[in-house]
């Protein structure tokens, strides 16, 4: 029985890791967006320029 125990033990916490983690993902996805919605154009990331290779 503690066998069993021990590799449901593991079994949930893998499965509370891998449920936390997309859960991280999706709060990160939905700010992102609520950022992408709200911030005004000139707040947005300008890309640099790349230099011309010689």
């Amino acid at each position: 029985m503690s066998m069993w125990l021990s590799g449901a033990n593991a079994w949930a916490g893998a499965a509370r890791s891998f449920w936390t983690a997309e859960a991280g993902r999706q709060q990160a996805t939905a700010t992102r967006q609520m950022m992408e919605l709200w911030a005004p154009p000139a707040a947005a990331k300008k890309k640099r320029a790349r230099r011309k290779a010689r």
